[in-house]
């Protein structure tokens, strides 16, 4: 990819996060953007960082790994921060929380303790977020909605392991409007379970397709790859 269409992209990128977070009354700086670089090459990643990407996102732990421990991005980790959004099988929890400062995909609680015993043993405090499913599809995990507050009294034991928020992925729809709905029950949700007394300050919900959507119903962190970095490869 080019610099200047790199440039051009993530400039039209944060117009549009500008632009609906003054229609929904809120700041942009209360909106962090993670850039997903799966397929992305650690070049075009390092060109990002040089242009004011800080956040990014991979979603297998194997293709992460080439690139955070490259000799172009290890240096860089003092400026910028890497998050997990994929589905993270329990063989791979150690190698991620050796890379990724935040694994947003915590989808069960037998998870959650091999982060925490992992973190332990290197020293770390992990910060997570709680993956919920919201939609019917059997390919989308995480923890359904009415299993939360259980989960949450079960993580208060874990020392190793800070829950800052939670995470979601509807359907994709055509029309982002159709989103709105699983947007609005993740945040509904949120308020229940801080009302509980548990602090849950983060929401990851909204991808190119729909992250305006998403801001508008309270994101404070949106998941964007295609609109910074074109089609992905098909694998």
């Amino acid at each position: 990819m080019e610099d200047g269409l790199l440039r051009e992209n993530i400039a039209g990128v944060l117009k549009r996060i500008s632009n609906a977070a003054e229609r929904a009354g809120r700041s942009p700086d209360t909106i962090r953007l993670i850039a997903v670089t799966k397929t992305v090459n650690r070049h075009v990643i390092k060109r990002a960082i040089a242009m004011g990407l800080k956040d990014f996102g991979e979603n297998r732990v194997q293709e992460a790994q080439q690139k955070v421990m490259s000799d172009e991005l290890r240096v860089r980790r003092d400026i910028i921060t890497w998050h997990f959004i994929g589905h993270l099988q329990k063989n791979k929890a150690r190698i991620a929380v050796n890379l990724f400062d935040m694994i947003q995909t915590v989808d069960s609680f037998e998870l959650a303790e091999l982060i925490n015993k992992h973190a332990e043993d290197t020293g770390k405090t992990q910060h997570a977020l709680i993956q919920v499913k919201l939609s019917k599809e059997s390919a989308k995990t995480g923890i359904l909605k009415e299993n939360i507050r259980d989960i949450m009294v079960k993580l208060g034991s874990l020392r190793n392991v800070i829950i800052d928020g939670l995470m979601t992925m509807p359907p994709f729809f055509d029309d982002p409007e159709e989103t709105r709905g699983y947007f609005n029950e993740l945040r509904l949700l949120q308020k229940e379970l801080e009302s509980d007394g548990f602090s849950l300050p983060e929401l990851s919900m909204g991808m190119t397709n729909d992250f305006e959507v998403a801001i508008q119903e309270g994101a404070t962190m949106i998941r964007v790859g295609t609109a910074l970095f074109g089609e992905r490869e098909k694998r």
